[in-house]
């Protein structure tokens, strides 16, 4: 029978009538990066609740490491790693008792390794978290959660508050423990994130899983909006040929436009005249939602 680090079947769940997860069904293989993407409020972390028996489902059931989430939850709780999308650290504790608080929770942790963790993210583990901003404060939840070398990594927006040097360093962990074996389930609401470190992604939307993607189907659907500046005014006709340029739009030296998957042709194009600037950025998520999937990712 094929082992599975994580499986839900019709996972549902209702707060006071309103649903929070709809017959959510998902499976994750041993050594996979498995992305969860939707806006808040999508359903994402009512799942991580659930996974780990904070709370219990309304109908259907989960599997964790071959366990039932609900019959097994302080075995479940002890050997998963987790980064909550809400760090709450003890404001008297530095980050050094933080951390071996939790490794007294667990069996058979290295602290040198979690040290080692700790540096590589460039924390300072004897200042009082109360001290901290939320940044610091998240780096020591994601050393908490991968210093016992867990089996299966649930990190919930971890890359919220980080700067960018320690978001390659995270992205870096992660695609170690993940050729060493391990699995990590992250729940975003960047594309973008999705997209660079995930094996394959659950596309959620109110409650619902709308699509199952692989991380390079991802990134032939991306969505860019592409700003350029040349030294001259350049003539709109050039670009008109690219299948996968929308919304173009010319203004002297200016080009504005959409680009939907690889952008290697506009670049290709553009490098006949001399580049003064670009600039990309995703659209909102709302966006790609209304454009790849063809629904709003949320109902105002």
């Amino acid at each position: 029978m094929r082992y599975l680090v994580m499986r839900t079947e019709n996972l549902s769940k209702e707060f006071r009538r309103q649903p929070a997860l709809c017959g959510v069904t998902l499976e994750v293989d041993p050594g996979e990066v498995f992305g969860l993407l939707g806006p808040s409020g999508a359903g994402k972390s009512t799942l991580f609740h659930i996974l780990l028996d904070f709370i219990r489902p309304s109908h259907g059931h989960a599997l964790v490491l071959g366990m039932d989430c609900q019959r097994n939850g302080l075995k479940v709780r002890r050997l998963v790693g987790y980064l909550p999308q809400n760090l709450s650290l003890p404001k008297g504790l530095s980050g050094r008792q933080v951390i071996e608080r939790f490794a007294a929770l667990r069996d058979g942790v290295d602290l040198n390794f979690a040290y080692s963790l700790a540096a590589r993210f460039k924390t300072n583990l004897d200042v009082p978290c109360g001290q901290l901003s939320a940044a610091e404060q998240r780096k020591i939840g994601l050393v908490q959660a991968f210093m016992h070398k867990p089996e299966l990594i649930l990190l919930d927006e971890p890359s919220r508050d980080l700067d960018t040097l320690t978001q390659m360093e995270l992205y870096h962990l992660i695609a170690e423990f993940r050729a060493e074996g391990h699995s990590v389930v992250i729940a975003s609401q960047s594309i973008a994130e999705m997209e660079r470190i995930c094996d394959r992604v659950a596309v959620f939307h109110q409650g619902r899983v709308i699509a199952v993607e692989r991380g390079a189907q991802l990134r032939a659907r991306a969505i860019r909006k592409i700003e350029m500046r040349f030294a001259n005014p350049v003539n709109p006709q050039i670009f008109m040929g690219l299948n996968n340029i929308n919304q173009l739009v010319c203004d002297q030296n200016k080009v504005y436009c959409t680009v939907q998957g690889d952008p290697d042709a506009l670049l290709k194009t553009a490098s006949q005249f001399r580049v003064l600037d670009i600039i990309s950025q995703q659209p909102p998520l709302e966006e790609v939602y209304q454009t790849v999937y063809g629904i709003p990712a949320y109902v105002v």
